[in-house]
This record gives structure tokens, sequence and C-alpha cells, in this order.
């Protein structure tokens, strides 16, 4: 079992306090452990557990992820800062007891700078394993005193996010009416499918897992499917909500979209910079992911207190209100709401972060 320390060592620009190679050979695990920043407080972020086709490609993905968490915790306002973690694999055949222990070691030995909790390819029931070895776990099971799957409030916060959205578009809060597009109905995406359509939206999903689009059409009939992401884009629609992998909004998705609002539950949506300035010059309202795909962290961050799920529902729900903060805020300033979304984050990082040098004696 091995770890190696990366801080120092490399220079990508990314401003990262840490990162961590981790090793273990007999059960073979390979991971890599990011922190963004710890100005706000210990780095929270999920395990991501994916078949990465390089070292290299986990890593750039590590990196984007645990800087959007501490964006993410900043604009939430909680005390936390921003952190993540990817295991390289194939979840299906690579996980065991025996590798998600060797990693809880590992998250162990950063002594609480840390955080861990369920992302892709990990669940509730992982976590209970990792936190055999690891103090520093969240996302737990109910049953071990977690808040279980996350993915409940992180699709209520989208929810909420849209409605904003939909109220600085048309004037009234609510997806009545419209028609939204949600690519990826996974964990995340087939709970906004269902407030979605008790809210009257008209929903049009797709997903490369058949299983996925089934379990959805199960529970919602009316609901309907079209092969492929590019089918979806393609599909006249009122709402764009991206809630697979990252990267979905790029310049041909841009060019081609109908829908006046995007907003979606997956991370880093945007393929790279620029992207939020042609979707504000083509009239289409971005809805920052990391801001609204808050409610999972918030969910999980909860446990630190003692799970309330009321508590972090009232917590999420506020996500309305930054939602709208934020469309202000790039209103006033002439800037792409996401451009507004980073400058709150910064603020408060900069701000609360600056009192940590108060010396208390």
């Amino acid at each position: 079992m091995t770890a190696r320390d990366a801080a120092g060592v490399f220079d990508r620009g990314t401003g990262h306090e840490q990162v961590v190679f981790c090793h273990d050979e007999p059960t073979g695990l390979k991971a890599i452990i990011a922190i963004y920043s710890t100005a706000l407080g210990p780095a929270l972020g999920g395990t991501r557990f994916y078949p990465y086709a390089s070292e290299n490609d986990a890593l750039e993905d590590v990196l984007n992820l645990s800087k959007g968490m501490a964006y993410k915790a900043a604009l939430a306002g909680l005390d936390l800062g921003g952190g993540k973690a990817v295991i390289i694999g194939d979840p299906t055949q690579l996980k065991t007891e025996a590798l998600l222990r060797a990693y809880g070691r590992f998250v162990e030995s950063l002594h609480g700078r840390y955080y861990t909790a369920c992302d892709v390819g990990t669940f509730s029931e992982d976590m209970d394993h990792i936190a055999r070895e690891c103090s520093y776990v969240t996302g737990r099971t109910v049953a071990h005193g977690g808040a279980g799957d996350s993915s409940v409030l992180t699709a209520y916060g989208v929810f909420q996010g849209m409605r904003a959205a939909a109220e600085v578009t048309w004037g009234a809060p609510t997806l009545h009416g419209r028609t939204v597009g949600v690519a990826g109905v996974g964990k995340v995406g087939r709970h906004l499918v269902t407030h979605l359509v008790d809210d009257g939206a008209d929903v049009v999903i797709t997903d490369v897992d058949p299983a996925a689009v089934a379990r959805v059409q199960g529970e919602h009939p009316d609901v309907r499917e079209v092969a492929t992401a590019a089918d979806l884009v393609a599909t006249e629609l009122d709402v764009y909500a991206p809630c697979a992998l990252g990267g979905a909004l790029d310049d041909e998705v841009v060019a081609t979209l109908s829908a006046k609002i995007v907003c979606g539950a997956a991370n880093n949506q945007l393929a790279h910079e620029g992207i939020e300035k042609t979707l504000q010059d083509r009239g289409i309202l971005y809805a920052p992911d990391y801001m609204v795909n808050a409610g999972g962290l918030i969910q999980v961050a909860d446990e630190l207190e003692g799970f309330s799920f009321e508590r972090a529902k009232q917590r999420a729900e506020k996500i309305f209100d930054t939602t709208k903060r934020v469309f202000a805020l790039a209103g006033d300033e002439g800037v792409p709401p996401a451009a507004a979304a980073d400058r709150l984050a910064e603020r408060r990082m900069t701000e609360v972060g600056r009192l940590r040098g108060i010396w208390l004696g």
C-alpha cells in the first residue's frame, strides 16, 4: 500500500492544495484524491469509481471535480472546502470490500483534510465499508446513521434552480406546460423526472442504459424517450437538463439547442471556457451546474451535525434563492451567470478564509 503526494511535485496551474495518488497492489486499488481548497473547512466530495482510459484522464477529471466542489460548498453557504476522489477501474469488475477498505485507509491518512461520500459508481453501502477503516465518511446508509442516497436532494435542488430559471425566463416559478429534456436518468435524473412530472411538465428522456429508461417509464408512462443525447438536443425543448457526465455543453450542442434554459445535475457541463458566453449570446439562460446540484452536498454535509432530512431539505430549497441571486448579479454586472456564480463563491472563500488568519491566542 503506497501513497504518492503530488503537492509541490507538479504544477498544472490548478491552484490545488494537495493531490494524492494511492495504490494498493493486492486489491487492485488505484485512486487519486484531490483537495482544491480548505479555506472554509475540511474538503468534502464524493468518490467516483470509473473505468478511465488512462491515469491522466482520471487526474484531469478529479482536478476539475474537486475545484467544482469548493465553489459548490462556498456558494451553498457551507463551512466546507472542496475535494474529490476517483478510483480507476470498472466497479462491476474491481469493487470489493478489501479494495474499499484499503481506500478508506488512504482517506484516513489525510487526518480529516478530506471527507468522502458517494458519487458515480459508489453507493451508501460502499461508504459503510470505507468507514470500517476511516472516520471521515459521509453518505452512509440509514442503518449506520447516515443520510442514505444523496441523489434525492441533488434532484430536489436542481428542480429548485430550474424553477428559479423559469421565473426569470417566463415570469412564473413553474415548469407546467413546458417541455423538458433530461439527458441521463440514473440516480439523480430519475428523481428529477418525478419532480417535473408532478409540476406538470412534458418530459423527454434519454440514457445509455435501457434499464434506466425502462424504470422511469414504468413510473411515468407518459414520459417520452429518444435514442441519444444528440437526438434530445435536436428536439424542440424549453429546458435542457444534462444529468450524466461532464462536458455536455460543447459548441455543436449549443449551436443546435432550441431550449431557453439549461439546468441539470451533471458536473462540469461546460466543455471549454467561452461556452458560457456563447450560451448568453444565443439567449439561453444557463444555471451553473455546481450551484443547482448542491443538494447532495448539503445532504451529506448535514450528517456531520447528526442527520435531519427536513433540515437538509430546507437548506436545499434555498437553491431557488441562490439561483435568483446569481441571475440578478449577472444582469447587474453584464456577465454570464457562470461568471457571477464564480464571483460569489470566490468572494466567500476569500472573505471567510481570511478570518482563519486571525490569531486566537
